[in-house]
C-alpha cells in the first residue's frame, strides 16, 4: 500500500487530478448501478410474487389443492385426477417432504428444510416467498401455502402438509443479466470519459502553473529578473493571485538587485577618492624614506594630516555603508526601546557645539518619548546637525527646536535649490555646490532610513530668509510609558 501511494504521489499533478476524478466518478456511478440493479431486481421479483397470488386465487384452484392434498398418497402420486394450470409448478408437500405433483405442473421444484418447516408449522394466511430451483436446476420463484390437512384412505389418520407454487424465473434472471451488463458498459464509458475529462480539465487548469512553472526555471536557469507572467487583472483566484506574487517578487527582486549594484558601484566610485589620495601620500613619505632625502617638517606634517583626515573619512564612508547594508524593516526590532528624545537630541547638540565652536546654536527642547533605536537615532540627529553646522557660515546660527514629536534644524546657510530637493535622501547623491565639501552623501540617507524605521517622516525644506530646514516628526508621547525608557 505504501509502495502504491509513494508511486501515485511520484505521478504528475495532472495524471493524479484526472485518476482521482476518474475513481470519484467510478465510485458514483458504481453505486447508482448497484442501487438501480437491486431496485428492478426488487421490482421485479415483486411482479412474480403478484402473479404466484393471484394464480392462488384463480377460480378454482383453491379447490384443486385442496382435492390433490386429500388423495395424495404414497401409492397414487402421479394420478391425483386434478389438473392445475399450466404455466406454473404445482405441487403438493407432505410432511416427510416428499411431492405430489400435479399432472398439468411444468414439473417438480426442489424441496427445502424451510419448506417442510413450513408443513409442521401448519396454518399460514398469506404463504412465504423464496427463490428455488427445480428438478432440472432452472431457476424458479416459489410460493409455498401451509395449512392443509391430508387424510390417508387406508388409515384414516390425518397428517399436515403444504401447497407449493412456482414460476419461472428465467426471463427475469435474462432481464437482471442484461441490465447488469448494460450498467456496467455505461459505468465504463462513464469512467473512462470522467478520465478524459479530468485530465482535459487538469491540463486547463493547471496550464497556468505550467506557464508560472516555466517562468521559475528560466529565472533560476538564466538569472533573469524582467520575466513577468501575463495574469487577467478581472481573474482572483489562487492561480492568478499566485501569478501576481510571482511578478511582484521578481520585481522586488530585480529592484533590489538594481539597487545592489547601484551601491556597489556608488560605494566603488567614492573608496576610490580617500583610497587613492592614501596611496599617493603614503607613497610621498615611504619614498623620502627610501632615497634618503627627508621631507620638510611643515611639508610631512601636512602629508600626515592629510592621511589622517583620509583614514577618518574612510572609517566614516565604512561605517555609513555598513548601516546602510542592514535590512530596511523588521530586523532590529529586538534592539528598538522607549527613548527620551530629549535626551538624544542633547548629545547631539553637544557633539555639534564642539564641531562647530564659532557658531551659536540655540536649542529649545521639550520632553518626548519615542520608541527606536537608540545608536541609530542619535546618529540620525547627529547627521541632521552636522550638515546644518557644516553649511552655516562662519558666526552664523543654528537653531534647534524639539516640541510635540517635531524636531526642526534650521541653519542660515546658502541653502538647496528647489530642483535639488527631491535627491537630497537619494544614497551618495552631494549637491553640486557640496562635493568640494567632507563627506559622502550618505548621511540624510541613513536618517531617511532611520527615521521611516521609527515610523517617522523625514523633510527638507527652504527657510525664508535663506538656509534650510530640517524636519524630523516621529510618533510617542510627551510622558513615559508606565514601564518607563526600557528595552523593549
Amino acid at each position: 500500500m505504501n509502495r502504491l501511494a509513494r508511486r501515485f504521489r511520484s505521478l504528475p499533478i495532472r495524471s493524479r487530478l484526472a485518476m482521482l476524478v476518474a475513481a470519484a466518478v467510478a465510485f458514483a456511478v458504481a453505486a447508482v448501478s448497484v442501487t438501480c440493479w437491486f431496485i428492478v431486481q426488487g421490482k421485479l421479483y415483486e411482479q412474480v410474487n403478484d402473479d404466484l397470488t393471484k394464480s392462488m386465487k384463480m377460480p378454482g384452484l383453491e379447490g384443486q389443492a385442496t382435492a390433490a392434498v386429500n388423495t395424495c398418497t404414497e401409492e397414487n402420486t402421479q394420478d391425483l385426477g386434478h389438473n392445475g394450470p399450466r404455466n406454473l409448478y404445482f405441487e403438493v408437500i407432505t410432511e416427510d417432504g416428499k411431492p405430489c405433483v400435479l399432472p398439468n405442473s411444468l414439473g417438480t421444484v426442489n424441496v427445502t428444510q424451510s419448506d417442510k418447516d413450513l408443513v409442521k408449522k401448519g396454518n399460514t394466511e398469506r404463504g412465504t416467498f423464496r427463490n428455488g430451483t427445480d428438478s432440472e436446476g432452472n431457476a424458479v420463484r416459489v410460493l409455498t401455502l401451509g395449512g392443509f390437512a391430508m387424510t390417508n384412505r387406508d388409515t384414516g389418520t390425518t397428517s399436515k402438509a403444504a401447497v407449493l407454487m412456482a414460476l419461472p424465473l428465467g426471463n427475469t434472471q435474462s432481464t437482471l443479466n442484461d441490465l447488469a451488463l448494460l450498467l456496467l458498459l455505461v459505468s465504463g464509458i462513464g469512467v473512462i470519459g470522467a478520465g478524459a475529462a479530468g485530465l482535459a480539465v487538469a491540463r486547463a487548469g493547471l496550464r497556468p502553473v505550467d506557464k508560472l512553472t516555466e517562468a521559475v526555471e528560466h529565472v533560476a536557469r538564466t538569472e533573469d529578473l524582467s520575466v513577468r507572467i501575463p495574469v487577467d487583472d478581472d481573474s482572483d483566484d489562487e492561480v492568478a493571485r499566485l501569478s501576481r506574487s510571482f511578478n511582484s517578487m521578481t520585481s522586488s527582486l530585480a529592484n533590489s538587485r538594481e539597487l545592489q549594484q547601484q551601491l556597489i558601484a556608488d560605494a566603488g566610485h567614492e573608496l576610490r577618492t580617500p583610497l587613492t589620495s592614501l596611496r599617493t601620500n603614503i607613497e610621498l613619505l615611504s619614498r623620502s624614506e627610501e632615497i634618503g632625502r627627508p621631507i620638510p617638517a611643515a611639508d610631512r606634517k601636512a602629508l600626515l594630516s592629510s592621511v589622517k583626515a583620509q583614514m577618518t573619512e574612510l572609517a566614516a564612508l565604512i561605517g555609513d555603508l555598513q548601516e546602510l547594508s542592514r535590512p530596511d524593516t523588521g530586523s532590529h526590532t529586538g534592539k528598538t526601546r522607549v527613548l527620551a528624545w530629549q535626551d538624544v537630541v542633547e548629545s547631539a547638540l553637544r557633539r555639534a557645539r564642539l564641531r562647530g565652536p564659532e557658531l551659536t546654536i540655540t536649542a529649545d527642547v521639550q520632553p518626548w518619548y519615542v520608541r527606536a533605536e537608540p545608536s541609530a537615532l542619535e546618529r540620525a540627529v547627529v547627521n541632521i546637525l552636522d550638515n546644518a553646522v557644516k553649511f552655516s557660515p562662519e558666526g552664523g546660527t543654528v537653531d534647534v527646536r524639539l516640541g510635540g514629536g517635531v524636531l526642526t534644524v534650521r541653519d542660515h546657510g546658502p541653502g538647496i535649490p528647489a530642483d535639488e530637493l527631491p535627491h537630497v535622501f537619494d544614497r551618495f547623491w552631494r549637491s553640486p555646490s557640496a562635493r568640494a565639501l567632507p563627506g559622502s552623501g550618505l548621511g540624510l540617507s541613513i536618517v531617511a532610513r532611520t527615521v521611516q524605521q521609527a515610523g517617522g517622516e523625514v523633510s527638507l525644506t527652504q527657510a525664508d530668509g535663506g538656509g534650510t530646514i530640517a524636519t524630523i516628526r516621529l510618533p510617542g508621547a510627551p510622558t513615559p510609558p508606565p514601564e518607563g525608557p526600557a528595552d523593549a
